[in-house]
């Protein structure tokens, strides 16, 4: 009999619980290792956006944990100047501290592949799989800004400074990340809030590769493909190290292709 316990709140964290069930045909179904997940937002978003991800997961029988990072989603209201990638990432490794958590099958979505290469470089004993999803990739003294063309760089410092001082950067409309499906639209529009604007040009130190040796894989977002971060992916698509996976959605897969990224997450396990 399938049981589900109700999503819980931790420290402000919103978290998909444990349960048991099948997916049929995936490492999720009966009798398969439960697997733990934590699946980190991007930019604007907050955990609110793995939602349909974490019920597949979670009705598989897997344990799925989906923070909102400080300063975003149901966390909005914890926002400061001082909010930045040390931040994000702290948020993360004390959750992993709090919760016990080990094995982590780690993902990061977009500025989120920022955040789960902090926490690799901080706690790589907690993890057994790094997931990128469609994310930026900053190696050691670089900046997520380090990702964008100087044009891009130049406008978003003057968004952040017109819409709030220079605190956030403007939330875009869905539409601009690839968001097609006008119900998902008006959802995600909804939902987004503004972006710390310090995450976006602090250079960080890693001590290390990206990754800190760990098993990972890439999950390229090719239709559309999201123009900003192209360039950044056509540095590492093809390298050994570097295993890229297509998924043929766009930026926003975990809202627009729930089902077939779950199986690439379940593949990677």
């Amino acid at each position: 009999m399938v049981t589900r316990r109700q999503v819980l709140k931790l420290g402000g964290m919103a978290l998909a619980a444990s349960a048991t069930g099948n997916l049929s045909g995936s490492a999720g179904a009966a009798g398969a290792a439960r697997i733990t997940y934590v699946l980190v937002h991007g930019a604007w978003h907050g955990g609110w956006c793995w939602g349909r991800v974490s019920d597949i997961l979670v009705g598989a029988g897997h344990r799925v944990f989906a923070p909102s990072l400080t300063g975003l989603g149901d966390r909005r209201h914890l926002l400061t100047s001082e909010t930045n990638l040390n931040t994000h990432i702290q948020d993360i490794v004390e959750l992993f501290e709090a919760e016990e958590l080990k094995g982590v099958v780690l993902v990061g979505h977009s500025y989120g592949g920022i955040v789960i290469t902090g926490v690799a470089a901080k706690t790589p004993r907690r993890i057994k799989q790094l997931i990128y999803l469609d994310a930026v990739l900053v190696k050691d003294g670089e900046s997520w800004s380090s990702a964008h063309p100087g044009d891009m760089v130049e406008a978003r410092r003057k968004a952040a400074q017109e819409t709030s001082k220079g605190l956030t950067l403007p939330v875009p409309a869905a539409s601009a990340l690839g968001v097609a499906d006008p119900a998902d639209q008006a959802w995600v529009d909804r939902r987004m809030t503004p972006h710390p604007f310090a995450t976006y040009e602090q250079k960080m130190n890693w001590g290390g590769p990206i990754g800190n040796h760990l098993p990972k894989v890439y999950i390229d977002c090719t239709s559309p493909s999201l123009g900003s971060i192209a360039a950044m992916k056509d540095k590492y698509r093809g390298k050994t190290e570097w295993p890229f996976v297509e998924l043929k959605t766009c930026h926003d897969a975990m809202i627009t292709a729930p089902q077939e990224l779950t199986k690439i997450l379940l593949r990677f396990a």
